[in-house]
């Protein structure tokens, strides 16, 4: 049963929000436009705050939902993080369109939300600072991502979900190489730059 439901996570993840919204609203492929990811964040500088919301909603839901039934039915938290990995592989890698989907902060930030809330509200906090300060998301997304897994540590949280998160922290990491090559160089866009 525990093979089902970690499939289902991975395909719950893989839906691909961003792309779907865009595809149906304005039928162009939301990967070719700015940062060329499905995320909310890209929708957002494409399409506004309007079809922004409903896809980082749908997109924390996606790491929410898998984690929070695994952990519901087993009790098992680090199964529930090792579903919460499926589904941020999923939406970064959604088999439906080739595999090149979002960069996995909501969806992870979602499944966090189910297994290690107290943890998650620290880098919440973090997020909000950098951005704060820098308007830069991605720089917010990684320092928040980064700090994670040894906020489990330093709460008494499993060591399993230690390892999981650190396993999600390195895909969201690659999934921004792009973002840090710009933030090291200076290019990188900030909140509210809406240019290509």
């Amino acid at each position: 049963m525990r093979i089902f439901i970690a499939a289902a996570a991975y395909l719950v993840g893989s839906i691909p929000t961003g792309y779907l919204l865009v595809r149906l609203t304005a039928r162009k492929d939301i990967r070719q436009f700015g940062s060329r990811s499905m995320g909310a964040t890209n929708v957002l500088r494409v399409k506004g705050w309007r079809a922004a919301l409903p896809v980082a909603v749908i997109d924390v839901l996606k790491g929410f939902l898998p984690a929070f039934f695994a952990l519901k039915y087993y009790g098992d938290p680090v199964f529930a993080a090792f579903c919460a990995f499926l589904s941020v592989v999923g939406h970064c890698f959604p088999f439906s369109i080739g595999f090149k989907g979002g960069k996995g902060v909501a969806t992870s930030l979602g499944a966090y939300a189910a297994i290690a809330w107290v943890p998650l509200l620290a880098c919440l906090g973090l997020f909000l600072m950098i951005v704060a300060v820098s308007r830069h998301v991605s720089l917010g997304s990684l320092v928040g991502s980064l700090a994670f897994p040894f906020l489990v540590l330093l709460t008494g949280g499993p060591k399993g979900v230690f390892a999981i998160s650190l396993a999600i922290t390195a895909l969201v990491v690659f999934q921004h190489r792009g973002n840090i090559g710009r933030l090291v160089k200076g290019t990188e866009r900030k909140l509210g730059d809406t240019s290509p």
